[in-house]
């Protein structure tokens, strides 16, 4: 089947991509082909592959009439949705400006899973953010703490984790508790630093408007008006992750990040963010959203890493589950 897309003359290049890595992609995903001819472009191959290309590539001509770019990731992203039927998503996740930086850089969500988990923290009270390394889960929630500020929802942000695996011991570390607890928030401030600037993030510090609360020290507090980030939740223990869940006041937001596959607490099952959403799913005003290896947004590379090692851990836990025929 060959079905023809009419398309303007100036949009080719950006579609296509650089050295037509775009194009290339396109074909690799769906086992179509691509040729431009006259004042379009035709889409060859079976009938419902060349439907769904189709749809992907009018989608994705829509963003660039917006004047958004298209680079080979952003199409990789895109093509995934599309495989996924979920074309019509692709516009929307392109144009959605979940944050502005510092230097007026607008950010946007990179794939339909971070939108689902953005859109999550927006609606919701409290949210869980479960996913593997990269996949934007704290950075998102830092930038919906500074959009919600900026906004005055909320008059102060509170950036809290697990100092040291499970324990928090922080007495010998040198310093006072912002000294001790500072190398463990560094994912946290870069995030702040990014958006605030630098120096805007050091005055809201000095000031108060932005604190830093090891885990431990939640203890008995009333958090109230205030947009709150538990980072590296997995290392939790199931006491903990109540006690802080507890602590929520009026006028506050809270999001839970973590990655279950990197517990550090001896006892793996003990993890307070493994039983919290387990407990806790399902129940009103509270979102849990697990991110995938296709939403890393670092290097291609890690989404492979990610991709090896959890293949590796179905692996084993086929091989422990598999019945011995001795």
């Amino acid at each position: 089947m060959t079905r023809t897309i009419e398309l303007k003359n100036d949009l080719y290049a950006e579609l296509f991509g650089s050295y037509d890595g775009n194009a290339r992609e396109i074909e690799r995903a769906f086992g179509v082909r691509l040729f431009t001819i006259g004042g379009g472009l035709q889409v060859s191959g079976e009938e419902s592959k060349v439907d769904t290309v189709v749809k992907l590539i009018e989608n994705v001509v829509a963003v660039l009439n917006e004047g958004l770019s298209v680079d080979k990731d952003k199409m990789l992203r895109y093509i995934e949705l599309a495989s996924e039927g979920r074309s019509e998503e692709i516009l929307p996740l392109a144009s959605d400006v979940k944050a502005v930086t510092s230097t007026g850089k607008r950010i946007r969500c990179l794939s339909a899973g971070q939108k689902d988990y953005a859109d999550a923290i927006e609606r919701h009270t409290l949210t869980f953010g479960i996913g593997p390394a990269g996949s934007g889960k704290t950075f998102l929630a830092v930038a919906a703490a500074v959009t919600a500020f900026r906004k005055s929802d909320v008059s102060r942000i509170i950036l809290t984790r697990p100092a040291l695996e499970a324990g928090e011991r922080l007495g010998f570390l040198p310093g006072d508790l912002k000294d001790k607890v500072d190398p463990y928030l560094i994912p946290l401030y870069d995030a702040l630093k990014e958006l605030f600037g630098v120096e805007a993030t050091a005055r809201l510090v000095e000031r108060g408007a932005i604190e830093v609360a090891p885990l431990a020290y939640m203890r008995g507090r009333t958090l109230t008006n205030a947009f709150v980030i538990l980072d590296e939740a997995q290392n939790t223990t199931r006491e903990q992750m109540k006690m802080f869940l507890t602590r929520l006041g009026n006028g506050c937001k809270m999001v839970v990040t973590g990655d279950i596959t990197q517990i550090d607490l001896p006892d793996k099952s003990r993890s307070g963010l493994i039983e919290a959403v387990k407990v806790l799913d399902g129940v009103e005003d509270i979102a849990v959203c697990r991110l995938k290896s296709s939403d890393i947004v670092r290097h291609g590379l890690v989404r492979r890493i990610i991709k090896a090692y959890d293949e590796k851990r179905e692996g084993e836990a086929d091989k422990r589950t598999t019945p011995s025929r001795e």
